[in-house]
């Protein structure tokens, strides 16, 4: 009689989970699918009919990162201050980045050899870019910035990106007070930096709408 298949959706959520859990722990070197199975209380083959290889297995974790933050950002308010939820969503990033240093750098700097992101599998990072350009859009709408905003919201992201690796790193302060103070810092200077009167001239706006 063939053996039952493995692949149960709570034996591939426990693997999944156990697989974030490894990675947060052991990091990036330390990560091997034989751990998690371990850790998960089955075995390799199971991992494998589950998830068909490494690879496979780190693609789940790549994209559920991106659900865990996509998560945060449905649970932040609309407010009527278009800046302070542009700030808010910015925030998120950090602290996602935060307490999840090494699960980001699967999201954003793709270290495993063996999982290589095709298209489909970036999608799961331009679906954050979206929510940061609906952001933008609305105080663009607001007349509290002036360009094209997805311009903006790849720069906004590429500046919170490299703060965030600078804090895990502890080269952007020693103190709580020192770090925050900083990320106020950038952000407010480059939001005001993108103001229609910046400087005190116009800004020219580019078409708000425009290919990646």
């Amino acid at each position: 009689m063939p053996r039952p298949k493995q692949r149960t959706p709570a034996l591939r959520e426990r693997v999944l989970r156990v697989a974030v859990e490894t990675l947060a722990a052991d990091g990036i070197s330390g990560f091997t699918t034989r751990k998690v199975a371990a850790g998960a209380d089955t075995s390799t083959n199971a991992v494998y009919e589950l998830f068909g290889d490494k690879a496979g297995l780190i693609r789940a974790v790549f994209f559920e990162g991106f659900r865990e933050l996509r998560q945060r950002f449905d649970e932040l308010a609309t407010t009527d201050d278009p800046r302070a939820d542009l700030l808010a969503v910015l925030q998120a990033i950090r602290r996602f980045v935060a307490e999840n240093p090494v699960l980001a750098e699967v999201m954003f700097s793709q270290p495993f050899a063996a999982f290589d992101p095709g298209p489909a599998d970036l999608e799961a990072g331009n679906a954050v870019r979206r929510v940061v350009v609906a952001r933008v859009r609305r105080a663009l709408e607001a007349g509290l910035l002036a360009g094209n905003e997805t311009d903006i919201a790849h720069v906004l992201l590429a500046l919170v990106q490299g703060l965030a690796a600078q804090e895990a790193a502890g080269w952007l302060g020693t103190s709580r007070a020192s770090i925050d103070r900083r990320w106020t810092l950038a952000l407010n200077a480059t939001l005001d930096g993108l103001h229609p009167n910046a400087g005190g001239t116009t800004v020219t706006p580019r078409p708000r709408h425009a290919t990646r």
